[in-house]
């Protein structure tokens, strides 16, 4: 079983929420863990980070210093965060625990297509890894929406090669009728085309089937798993 958790997702997905109820969760159980905050960018976190990142690399200052924008600050960030990797990961060897709960940057490219992601993976431990999705309720209600959601994820799976678990998150945000619908496209595509052709077929609609055929044929379409921080489910 895994030791080190990560949680990604698109900006607003709700990665630092879904931390901190699995932290509760996780104690309720009796299962010790600790957290870890990777987003140099976050303002307010609900869970108190046992490692945070804003301790060592100060978002305001680079900005300051390197005279950048905010983005290019959370890019010069995340590549200090990966110079270092080591140090962060002699902090996390001093934890006595069976899981480490880590939150990645809000802004998904910054872990996955920078090379500080596979980098803080490997420093910490890549064969005790595994990632958390989250896909965005906004975004899969639609099933266009809902394959576009699948190849992001797709991605990321690629990107970092790790066992791999797709979960819907803010579920509460759905309707019944709609939540039944997205876990049935995440179980049954045959569903999801016939959710792809409802409103008719488009230029857009083919090519949605095509990338749909292409992800089922290489086994990265799976299950999503819905959860709620409001409902405690």
């Amino acid at each position: 079983m895994a030791r080190n958790l990560y949680f990604l997702g698109t900006a607003g997905s709700g990665k630092s929420t879904m931390v901190y109820a699995f932290q509760l969760w996780m104690n309720s159980q009796g299962l010790d863990c600790v957290t870890v905050n990777l987003d140099p960018g976050a303002e307010s976190l609900q869970y108190s980070p046992d490692l945070d990142v804003r301790d060592y690399v100060n978002l305001s200052e680079i900005m300051e210093e390197q005279d950048l924008g905010p983005n290019g600050a959370q890019v010069a960030a995340a590549d200090m965060i990966a110079m270092n990797a080591r140090e962060l990961a002699e902090v996390l060897e001093t934890f006595e625990t069976s899981y480490i709960l880590i939150d990645t940057p809000g802004q998904i490219e910054l872990f996955t297509f920078r090379a500080s992601g596979p980098v803080l993976i490997d420093a910490f431990g890549r064969e005790d890894s595994a990632l958390v999705y989250l896909n965005d309720p906004a975004l899969v209600k639609s099933a266009s929406g809902f394959v576009s959601s699948v190849l992001l994820s797709a991605t990321v799976q690629f990107r970092h090669g790790l066992p791999f678990v797709n979960v819907l998150s803010k579920s509460d945000l759905l309707s019944e009728e709609e939540l039944e619908r997205i876990v049935k496209w995440s179980l049954d595509p045959f569903a999801l085309y016939e959710g792809l052709f409802a409103d008719g077929a488009t230029p857009k609609t083919l090519l949605d089937v095509e990338f749909l055929k292409s992800m089922e044929s290489i086994g990265v379409y799976r299950r999503v798993h819905p959860v709620s921080f409001e409902e405690g489910q």
